[in-house]
This record gives structure tokens, C-alpha cells and sequence, in this order.
């Protein structure tokens, strides 16, 4: 009986792993249709909301936000500071010190989001796993868990949603190896905005008494 189960057993697995690749290709598909939509847009604003949770040690922490993106350059409102990349230098200002800090491109400084990189981050460094598809208010969203390639020892894996219908992402979920989980999640999406000239520059006479550390 062992003997006769033997290549049941092998065709089972073959099964099994072809239909693992199979989910992992659609993944894959998917991701792709997100960042050919992100990419054929001009430019995008959109709301989030930032949670960070650790349930061991009782921390749930909420903050809210808002971004608009134009190819690299990007404003950021987080966490009452307000960030402006204008493609070359990096402009942080902090009302509550009266402070501006700039660097340069290669400094690469951010504060746990980089717009930048927040709606292409998947693209390298992970391997793709399908996952559990939620309806979440009348909306289809599919998540992708996202495992890294190589050891990291801050993040065990990520949960990626996806607005199956608009194409877009809705959710990021975070969960790192020391338990604690952080959800991104973003709102109010628009695309194709008309920004004013200059919405991307740094003017310094808007902030007459601050400080600047470059």
C-alpha cells in the first residue's frame, strides 16, 4: 500500500507547488498593473493613516497624514512636520522647533516614509505570495504578503492590499520581527491634480524666523 501511494504522494506535490507558482505569477501580475498605473499618472495626492501597534506591550499609536507626488518630487505632511523634495534636496521643517533642516539627495534622509519609494517599494527585494482577499466598504481588495529575499532583522513580512478594480494600493501592513505591527493605509486618492507653480520649492521667506541647519 506504501508503494502504491508513493507516486500519489509525488503528484499531489507536484500539484501543489505548480499551483504555489501559479499564485505567486498572479502576484507578481498584479504588482506589475500597480506600478504601470502609478507610473502613467502625472502626479498624485492622497491622505494615510499611520498605526503602530505592539499588543504585548500594549502601544497603539495613530497618526495621520497627507502627500502629493509628482515623479521623484514629492510635499509630505507627517507628524506636524512638513517635508518638500524637489528632486535634488531634501527640506524638512519642523514649526514646533522653528528649525529647517536641507540635505542633499545623497544624504537620503526621511522619517519611516519615503513617498519616493512607498508606491514602488515591492519592485525589488521580495518574493510574492497570494494571499486573503477582503471587501473592505463595496471595495475587492487582494493582499499580497510580500516575504524578504535575504535575513532582515526588522521585518518578518509584509501584507500588501490592492484595489483589485482601480488597480491601486489601499493598505500596507508591516509585521516586524519584534511583534510590533505598523499599517499604512491611504484615502481620498487623486490623481492628474493641477498643482501652482512652484508647489515643489523651497521658499525660505515663508519661514522669516526659523532657524536653517544645511
Amino acid at each position: 500500500m506504501k508503494l502504491k501511494l508513493f507516486p500519489f504522494l509525488v503528484l499531489l506535490f507536484l500539484l501543489s507547488a505548480k499551483g504555489i507558482a501559479q499564485r505567486s505569477e498572479e502576484a507578481k501580475n498584479l504588482l506589475d498593473q500597480v506600478s504601470a498605473k502609478i507610473a502613467s499618472f502625472d502626479n498624485m495626492q492622497f491622505d494615510f493613516s499611520y498605526v503602530l501597534e505592539n499588543r504585548q506591550e500594549n502601544i497603539r499609536q495613530e497618526t495621520k497624514g497627507n502627500v502629493t507626488l509628482a515623479g521623484e518630487r514629492y510635499k509630505l505632511n507627517f507628524q506636524e512636520v512638513i517635508q518638500i523634495f524637489d528632486g535634488t534636496k531634501t527640506y524638512t521643517v519642523v514649526p514646533e522647533n522653528e528649525e529647517i533642516t536641507i540635505t542633499s539627495l545623497e544624504e537620503g534622509e526621511d522619517f519611516g516614509i519615503n513617498p519616493q519609494k512607498l508606491l514602488v517599494f515591492y519592485k525589488e527585494g521580495y518574493a510574492f505570495e497570494w494571499d486573503i482577499k477582503q471587501n473592505v466598504m463595496g471595495r475587492p481588495i487582494q493582499f499580497i504578503k510580500l516575504i524578504p529575499t535575504e535575513e532582515n532583522k526588522d521585518i518578518k513580512y509584509l501584507l500588501l492590499g490592492v484595489d483589485v478594480q482601480q488597480k491601486l494600493i489601499y493598505r500596507l501592513i508591516e509585521i516586524g520581527t519584534n511583534d510590533t505591527r505598523t499599517t499604512l493605509t491611504l484615502s481620498k486618492i487623486k490623481t492628474n491634480v493641477k498643482l501652482p507653480n512652484g508647489f515643489f520649492t523651497f521658499d525660505p521667506n515663508q519661514y522669516p524666523d526659523y532657524y536653517i541647519n544645511q
